[in-house]
C-alpha cells in the first residue's frame, strides 16, 4: 500500500482504532471506553475464541500476534490509532520482547498512513527520590530494568513523530474493575475473599493511584479531541495522590463498614529473595517507588479537557471490590 493510499484510508476511518491488548485490564477499558465514545474498535488475538470468550464489547477480532509485524499491519489498515497497551505473555521477557513489539505498532501506524499511537505511560521512568512531582519534561533517570525499557519504548515514539504522531498518558498504580495485574488486587486485597484485613505496601508518606475507569475515559476524551494534541503528546493523569498513605486505606474501612486488620508488605523477604529472579526481584527495584511519593502534574490535561474524569472515591472501591468479589456485603 503507498503512503498517499493509506492517508486516504485514514481520512476515511477517523474514529477506527486498534486496540493491542484489548484483553488486558487497561486495553480492555479503553476499548470500553471509546466504544461509548462512538469508535469502531479492533483488537487483536492470537487465540480469537479465547478473546470473544474474554469481553462482551463489540471488537472486531483480528488474528495475529504483536510480535508479527505484518500481522499488526495487516489489522491496523485503515485506522486513525493504535493503542499499545500489550505487555509480553506473563510479563515475562521484557528486554527481548518489549521494544520488538513498539516498533512493530510503529510500522504499523505508518502503513495506515500517519495513524496516531496511543501508550498507556507509568512512573517508572523517573528515579521517585529525586521526583517527587513528575512534568511532562521531567528528567527520566528509571531504577529498574522495566523502568529502563519504557524509556527507550517512548524514545522511539518521540523519534517517529511527526510522520507517526503519538499520545503518551502517565498515571500511578490502577485500581478499578478488570484488573488482575495490578499492586492493588496481587498485593493488597485478596480477590475472591470476604474483605477482611489489607496489606500496606507503601513504607513512606504516600502513593498515586489511577481509578481504571477514569483514567480510560480520559483516553477517550483526549482522542476525542486529537486537532488540539501535539504530534509528540505527553501527558499526566494526577488521579488519587494518597499524600499522607490513609486515604486509601481509609476507603476500604468505610466499604467494609469496620476497621480492617492491617499487616506490612514483606519488602525484607523480596529483598533476599531478589537475587533469585522472578517477583522478588521485580518488587525489590521498584520498592522505592513506594518508599518516596510521587506526584504526576496534570496541568497539560486539565487545560485539554478542563478537569479529569474523576469517580468518587467510596464509589470507585465498591466497584474494585466488587470486580473482585472481595466484598461480603453490600455497603448501605
Amino acid at each position: 500500500m503507498s503512503t498517499t493510499q493509506g492517508r486516504n484510508i485514514y481520512h476515511e476511518n477517523k474514529r477506527t482504532v486498534l486496540i493491542l491488548g484489548a484483553t488486558g485490564g487497561i486495553g480492555g477499558a479503553i476499548a470500553e471506553a471509546l466504544l461509548r465514545h462512538g469508535w469502531s474498535v479492533r483488537g487483536l488475538a492470537r487465540n480469537m475464541q479465547a478473546a470473544q470468550r474474554s469481553t462482551n464489547l463489540s471488537i472486531d477480532w483480528h488474528q495475529g500476534d504483536a510480535m508479527d509485524r505484518d500481522d499488526v499491519s495487516r489489522a491496523a489498515t485503515g485506522v486513525s490509532t493504535i493503542v499499545h497497551a500489550v505487555n509480553p505473555q506473563g510479563y515475562r521477557n521484557w528486554s527481548a520482547l518489549v521494544l520488538p513489539m513498539i516498533d512493530n505498532t510503529i510500522a504499523a501506524a505508518r502503513v495506515a498512513g500517519g495513524a496516531r499511537v496511543v501508550l498507556p505511560g507509568t512512573i517508572y521512568n523517573f528515579n521517585p527520590a529525586t521526583t517527587p512531582v513528575i512534568h511532562a519534561n521531567s528528567t527520566q533517570a528509571p531504577r529498574s530494568r522495566k523502568g529502563a525499557i519504557r524509556v527507550e519504548l517512548e524514545h522511539r515514539l518521540e523519534l517517529a513523530a511527526p510522520e507517526v504522531p503519538s499520545l503518551i498518558l502517565r498515571a500511578g498504580d490502577f485500581f478499578g474493575p478488570g484488573i488482575r495485574s495490578s499492586w492493588f488486587a496481587q498485593a493488597m486485597v485478596a480477590p475472591n475473599k470476604p474483605l477482611e484485613r489489607v496489606t500496606d505496601v507503601a513504607r513512606g508518606p504516600g502513593h498515586s493511584w489511577a481509578y481504571l475507569p477514569d483514567l480510560a475515559e480520559t483516553f477517550a476524551c483526549l482522542l476525542d479531541i486529537t486537532d488540539r494534541l501535539s504530534a509528540f503528546e505527553r501527558l499526566q493523569f494526577e488521579g488519587l495522590h494518597d499524600a499522607n498513605g490513609s486515604v486509601l486505606s481509609d476507603a476500604l474501612n468505610h466499604v467494609a463498614g469496620r476497621s480492617l486488620r492491617h499487616r506490612r508488605f514483606p519488602w525484607w523477604l523480596m529483598h533476599v529473595l531478589a537475587p533469585f529472579g522472578g517477583f522478588p526481584r521485580e518488587a525489590s527495584e521498584l520498592a522505592p517507588y513506594w518508599r518516596h511519593s510521587v506526584r504526576l502534574d496534570n496541568h497539560r490535561l486539565t487545560e485539554l479537557l478542563g478537569e479529569e474524569p474523576r469517580t468518587p472515591l467510596n464509589d470507585a472501591m465498591v466497584a474494585t471490590l466488587r470486580s473482585m468479589k472481595s466484598l461480603s456485603n453490600e455497603p448501605g
